[in-house]
């Protein structure tokens, strides 16, 4: 990363790690259940400098706090608090959002919420939708309700490549970068994962809610990546997803389960295409005939600096 914002939010603190923090246009990149924003590190530098990348550490993950609270804290709920909250700190009056798995579904639900929609100018769902896989979702639930604890940072190494396999992560130096950013010591000298082991406590606390209400809702431009494998989204999910959005742009990933790391070219280059699609097509609101010319051209000016 090239910055990092530490934001205080409700007695939490939240790392936003910043990727070529001087660029004009920005995009929030929201992370999965059990990682942290620096794995958009090769989404940033492949989108280009062109673009500040602002990735998040939910609660729980990375260099963010962990909550005292993990019933009432660690929920979409609250975590729609925490997006506000960084998109308020930057200044954000609507930017686009990409999203993986948790981070996907967390973006679907601002975007969905009366209140929260007009932040959302458009949206990118990784691998997640209104519609998972229960036995999926059930191991999930299962993997991160439990603690783990290696012994040597290989073993956790090696527990990450079984693990992650889905990632369609090659070559042994982006696992060992893997392993290294996904590492915590324990005191005895033994290695744990970085995140709070009380996260998985989601699946129980957390509200259900009509996911797919929630997509219907949605007005803003949207697109959709599975990999091709993924034990979460299913095929026929993504064609009802493109029944009800149909407007929605699909992208299918070979080799990848659950869920691309979007840090190659061919996963990336139809992301940008996406958020930068139709950018520069506006409908100015034509001013009152009685209004003053200087108060027309301002108006004009604002609409169009506002694209």
């Amino acid at each position: 990363m090239d910055a990092l914002e530490l934001i205080r939010v409700r007695g939490l603190e939240v790392a936003v790690r910043v990727w070529h923090p001087r660029a004009t246009r920005s995009v929030i990149a929201w992370h999965g259940l059990a990682r942290h924003g620096g794995d958009f590190a090769d989404f940033a530098r492949q989108l280009g400098p062109g673009w500040r990348v602002l990735a998040p550490d939910t609660p729980g993950r990375g260099l963010s706090s962990w909550s005292l609270y993990p019933a009432h804290e660690y929920l979409y709920a609250h975590y729609m608090k925490v997006a506000v909250a960084v998109l308020d700190h930057f200044g954000l009056e609507s930017v686009p959002w990409v999203g993986t798995s948790m981070g996907g579904l967390l973006g679907m639900l601002l975007a969905a919420e009366p209140e929260t929609a007009p932040r959302i100018e458009r949206l990118v769902l990784n691998d997640v939708g209104p519609e998972l896989d229960p036995d999926g979702l059930t191991q999930l639930a299962l993997y991160f309700g439990m603690p783990h604890r290696f012994c040597t940072l290989g073993q956790l190494e090696t527990e990450l490549r079984r693990h992650y396999a889905g990632f369609g992560i090659e070559g042994d130096e982006a696992w060992h970068r893997l392993a290294l950013n996904s590492a915590r010591r324990l005191p005895d000298g033994s290695w744990t994962y970085h995140f709070d082991p009380r996260i998985g406590e989601q699946f129980i606390h957390d509200t259900p809610r009509d996911t797919w209400a929630d997509w219907a809702a949605i007005r803003c431009p949207l697109m959709v990546i599975r990999g091709a494998d993924s034990p979460l989204l299913r095929a026929d999910s993504v064609t009802r997803m493109a029944e009800v959005q149909p407007s929605l742009v699909a992208l299918e990933v070979p080799g990848c389960g659950h869920a691309p790391m979007l840090d190659r070219p061919a996963q990336v280059k139809p992301v940008a295409r996406f958020l930068t699609r139709g950018r520069w097509r506006f409908h100015l609101v034509k001013p009152h005939p009685e209004m003053p010319l200087w108060q027309r051209s301002w108006r004009w000016l604002h609409q169009l600096m506002r694209r």
